[in-house]
């Protein structure tokens, strides 16, 4: 009986040294790291945001017209908005 809490002295001996690294700050970040902002257009991406904007709404509502939903309606209107 007296082994088990020696046991567990031990266990949280050898744990609590790798939670401390752990909580050591991340590395910074290298300089070949470039980050682009959230709003940047996508490389390639075709045409301004209207026109963009115009094909989303015409196929959301060809999504309406033919009354899907769901999964069936997020694919349906990606392949439109592709010209599939």
């Amino acid at each position: 009986m007296r082994l088990f809490p020696l046991a567990c002295a031990a266990a949280l001996a050898l744990l609590l040294p790798a939670g401390a690294i752990a909580l050591d700050a991340a590395p910074a970040p290298t300089a070949k790291a470039e980050m682009k902002p959230n709003n940047a257009p996508a490389p390639g991406a075709p045409g301004d945001a209207a026109a963009r904007s115009a094909k989303s709404i015409e196929c959301s509502q060809k999504a309406d017209a033919e009354n899907l939903h769901g999964k069936q309606r997020k694919l349906f209107v990606r392949e439109c908005k592709r010209g599939g």
